[in-house]
């Protein structure tokens, strides 16, 4: 970046500041290099200075790059009913372009935008299981560090800013993590599609298993899978998943293989495999140190 580049000026809201409008800000940070000089106001003389003004003014036009969902009508809302709010609008605007990817913006979108636009707009997407214990979401994170009622009062412009400096490694970061869950679900297709058994899947990558279970359990037939750990040179054996949003197995390992660790002799003779290492108390992973005893652990517990 050249020191004589002109910054472009992003004008939002004053006063207490969101989810929404720090991770938009921090978007135009990532669009631009991080070559921006942010503004908080209210004032409309000002706001006409600004190469992008969103969260506040009252008008969505993105073309020149004007992103309230304040006004009247707000600012439109996705196929799925979440409406926009500045975050949305702006990464609808600009993620592909951020992402070098469609598919990666929409990841995104999916992730982390559409739940934050859907605070903003006063909409629950999750549910409370549990009485008195909610998840701890990045909605409670960003509100941590505003001051609170009993503490004097403190530049929030600057805390801000010191935010959005936060969420932008934070997005990067996401970024690359949805890019490479893409290539590894490519991947994972492919290994499925090799498989001779489909009930067994070997992947020749160390995949995390938030990954895995976002594509073998939309598949009839995967009931283990077999791969390298990421960790070890030791390999692991997963139960799929019956859908992609749950931890309950297609078919748990036998009763009999659960709880043992550390390459427990009992639980050698009980699966009559030399070098297996654990299998969990739950039944749904087990571990061991070779490839082919890790196909035939597999093939045991098909036929359990």
């Amino acid at each position: 970046m050249s020191i004589f580049t002109k910054k472009k000026i992003c004008v939002t809201h004053n006063g207490a500041f969101h989810t929404d409008d720090l991770f938009a800000t921090a978007t135009l940070s990532i669009l631009n290099n991080g070559n921006i000089k942010i503004i908080r106001t209210r004032d409309q003389r000002i706001m006409k200075t600004g190469d992008y003004v969103y969260d506040v003014g009252g008008e969505y036009d993105p073309k020149s790059n004007l992103f309230d969902h304040h006004q009247k009508g707000g600012a439109g809302n996705r196929e799925n009913g979440i409406p926009y709010s500045s975050f949305g609008l702006i990464w609808k605007e600009y993620g592909e372009k951020i992402c070098g990817s469609l598919d990666v913006a929409f990841e995104i979108d999916k992730k982390i935008v559409q739940p934050i636009d859907a605070i903003d707009n006063g909409i629950d997407v999750t549910t409370t299981i549990y009485k008195d214990v909610e998840s701890y979401t990045i909605n409670n994170i960003t509100k941590a560090f505003y001051p609170t009622w009993d503490e004097e009062v403190k530049d929030v412009d600057k805390i801000f800013k010191q935010e959005v400096q936060k969420i932008i490694p934070l997005l990067e970061r996401e970024i690359k993590v949805a890019q490479s869950n893409i290539k590894g679900e490519k991947i994972i297709m492919d290994d499925y599609n090799n498989a001779v058994d489909k009930r067994i899947i070997i992947l020749s990558q160390p995949f995390h298993r938030f990954l895995v279970r976002d594509v073998l359990p939309k598949l009839e037939e995967p009931i283990y899978y077999i791969c390298p750990s990421g960790h070890s040179l030791e390999w692991k054996v997963e139960t799929v998943s019956t859908t992609s949003d749950t931890m309950e197995s297609r078919k748990l390992f036998p009763e009999s293989w659960r709880g043992f660790t550390d390459g427990d002799p009992k639980l050698r003779e009980i699966t009559g495999v030399d070098d297996i290492i654990f299998c969990h108390k739950s039944g749904y992973l087990l571990h061991v140190k070779s490839k082919e005893s890790a196909i035939k652990l597999a093939e045991k517990a098909l036929l359990a």
